[in-house]
């Protein structure tokens, strides 16, 4: 493990209480049977991702083709005294085509490619102990995945091949229908890898997420995320929202919606002193395996000073704002992002077909439209099969560029 890998002292302090924890007031004889049922009684897993990934932006003079197979190995042990650990490793290769940057420095050699953010190599994902003390309640130290409501704030990066980790501490509590979740970030581990810097970025933030779900209205959650990075001080910053989001049932059909607002402002060693707002609507109505769906996602911003938009830096950006990923950071001037589109089901196979048209919340800009479809199947259980495209078309005279993006994608899981 190199010195990246180690967690941060104050991991390591919750590490050591834990283990401390799970041997005292133990005897000798039976600690041993229950150290050995860890191992004994745990499960491994093995899962194998294989993407071809095309990109075509106009501002390039060749584009991208990405082939790259993810292996990910892990092991979640048995339990004792309510403990139980979890260990994932990856490794991701470059399998025929490498013309593509990997971003962040990763391939200095292909900066004449457009950026897909795969680079290869392995990585520690996820390793972590827990402790269950009661139904209910988890308490979690080391690396690992966290993510909130839909990701929106704090995600996990799930569709690039090196996913977004963090070390550090995680408490769930869930009482009286309240679902409480807290955690303290020491680093977070981002998706550029282990072998350059931007892959890895210090912290001292802390996320707090708390909702409660009401039968025929849906859930409510309130959150506050106190970002402080070291790394990259611009992305310090402080929001607080609430979100509900539910579904009103009926025997012919379903109607789904989520309302969001948070308010965000400069935290710590943020150079810009802002206050900016995020808002988001999303309707849909379900109709036997077919959903059409409408929303707005407003993320504030001012044409006239720099760095005072709206930012979500611990985000799956992926999600939002177009597949193209053209807006994984705010623009100046802010984002307004109208989107329609319909899901749905024929046999076994799930689509997604939806539009965007891109403006800026501050002043008169438009960025441009969007198109994405996917589809995808799932055969027995185990094996996956997707196909996945963006097409961007940019406005004339804006900073964005014509972009096309085509997927390929096999999976596989044992």
């Amino acid at each position: 493990m190199s010195m990246n890998d180690r967690p941060t002292q104050p991991t390591r302090a919750l590490l050591t209480l834990l283990i401390t924890l799970a041997a005292a007031n133990v005897g000798t004889a039976a600690a041993a049977d229950g150290l050995s049922a860890l191992f004994t009684e745990g499960k491994g897993g093995l899962a194998f991702r294989y993407r071809l990934e095309t990109v075509d932006q106009d501002n390039f003079a060749k584009d991208a083709t990405a082939s790259t197979l993810r292996t990910r190995l892990n092991f979640k042990s048995g339990t004792f005294n309510g403990f139980s650990f979890f260990a994932e490793y990856d490794y991701l290769l470059e399998v025929g085509w490498d013309d593509f940057n990997a971003g962040a420095g990763n391939t200095p050699d292909r900066s004449q490619y457009p950026v897909v953010a795969d680079p290869d190599g392995w990585d520690l994902n996820q390793a972590y102990l827990q402790w269950t003390p009661a139904k209910g309640t988890l308490l979690r130290g080391g690396r690992e995945r966290i993510i909130y409501d839909n990701a929106r704030f704090v995600g996990n990066v799930g569709w690039r091949q090196n996913e977004q980790t963090y070390d550090g501490v995680y408490l769930q509590h869930k009482a009286g229908g309240i679902d409480l979740q807290a955690a303290w970030v020491g680093r977070v581990n981002r998706i550029f890898g282990r072998d350059v810097p931007a892959g890895r970025a210090d912290h001292d933030s802390w996320l707090l997420n708390a909702g409660k779900a009401w039968e025929g209205i849906g859930k409510l959650t309130g959150y506050w995320y106190n970002i402080h990075d070291d790394e990259v001080p611009a992305s310090s910053n402080i929001s607080y929202g609430l979100r509900i989001a539910g579904k009103l049932q009926s025997e012919a059909a379903a109607l789904g919606y989520v309302a969001e607002y948070a308010h965000q402002t400069d935290a710590h060693d943020n150079p810009v002193n802002y206050s900016a707002d995020y808002y988001r609507i999303d309707l849909s109505y379900g109709v036997d395996s077919f959903t059409p769906y409408i929303g707005y996602e407003s993320l504030d911003g001012d044409e006239r000073r720099a760095g005072a938009a709206f930012r979500t830096p611990l985000a799956t950006l992926h999600a939002f704002n177009g597949w193209a990923d053209q807006f994984l950071n705010t623009p100046g001037a802010g984002l307004n992002d109208l989107f329609l589109g319909a899901r749905g089901k024929v046999g076994a196979w799930s689509w997604n077909v939806l539009y965007h048209d891109f403006e800026a919340e501050s002043g008169n800009s438009s960025y441009g439209d969007e198109i994405d479809a996917s589809l995808g199947i799932k055969l027995f259980d185990r094996y996956g099969l997707l196909f996945k495209a963006a097409w961007f078309d940019a406005e004339t005279g804006s900073s964005f560029n014509d972009t096309t993006k085509l997927w390929l994608q096999l999976t596989a899981d044992f």
